[in-house]
């Protein structure tokens, strides 16, 4: 069944990782997507593999690379009903070590990023009475340790996506984030935030892995699938009567 058939879609941060799962996903279930990232070698790759994708240079902490990017995407696929705000970074820390231009370079990517995107966006989504839906994070529900601006560009993605549902609600789009948990499998994970974690809480990056497992009550990390599988019905018709919503995929570790 291809619950997405007919949607046009559009990604951002898709070049690897969950991005690309997403986008794989959303293209098997019949929607036209189109990719943007800063690396577009990576796009490009990613939208190779798609029945029918396009991608383009898109750098989310420019406003006007994202105008350019959706004025792109909406001529090649003749508009857009799906818009998912997935580019993010992380740099952790702790606030007496944390360098101020990097702390501000996570706000900046995360929060005023996911800002760009969704005003470039809305235009289009007006016209097609549409869905905005950020990746999000369980960060973005309870603090995180020495990992304070990722958590507050989270925090702020949230505010972000309940102040937007409100405003565009009068013009029937949808706007929602999902919030997951530790994708301990990741590229992310296994190339860069195990040792970061390692280091500033002084233990192996193994023992960095049991821990976020043992902080889950269902006891695994969270999958791309377990992720892709709310993306499709957030994007879907299934979830018309839902905005406002920050849904977490956290095998129950944050129930609220």
């Amino acid at each position: 069944m291809e619950r997405l058939k007919g949607k046009r879609a559009v990604i951002t941060g898709a070049a690897q990782g969950l991005g690309q799962a997403l986008v794989l996903r959303m293209d098997k279930e019949g929607a036209r997507v189109v990719v943007g990232d800063v690396n577009l070698e990576g796009a490009k790759e990613t939208a190779a593999a798609l029945k029918d994708g396009a991608a383009f240079y898109l750098d989310v902490t420019s406003y006007e690379s994202c105008e350019s990017f959706m004025r792109s995407a909406a001529e090649v696929l003749g508009g857009l009903d799906i818009v998912v705000c997935n580019a993010a970074i992380l740099i952790s820390g702790a606030i007496e070590e944390f360098d101020a231009d990097k702390w501000k370079k996570v706000i900046d990517v995360n929060l005023c990023g996911f800002f760009n995107t969704a005003k470039a966006a809305v235009p289009y989504l007006k016209e097609s009475c549409g869905t905005l839906i950020q990746i999000n994070s369980k960060s973005g529900k309870k603090g995180s340790f020495k990992n304070s601006a990722y958590a507050a560009s989270k925090f702020g993605g949230i505010g972000l996506v309940q102040s937007l549902a409100l405003e565009l609600a009068p013009y029937k789009v949808r706007v929602n984030a999902i919030c997951p948990g530790n994708l301990l499998d990741s590229p992310l994970c296994v190339n860069s935030l195990f040792k970061q974690y390692a280091q500033n809480q002084g233990i192996t990056e193994e023992e960095v892995r049991q821990k976020y497992i043992d902080q889950v009550p269902l006891k695994r990390g969270c999958t791309y699938d377990d992720v892709a599988n709310v993306l499709v019905f957030l994007a879907s018709d299934e979830a018309s009567y839902m905005t406002g919503q920050a849904i977490n995929v956290t095998g129950g570790q944050q129930m609220n």
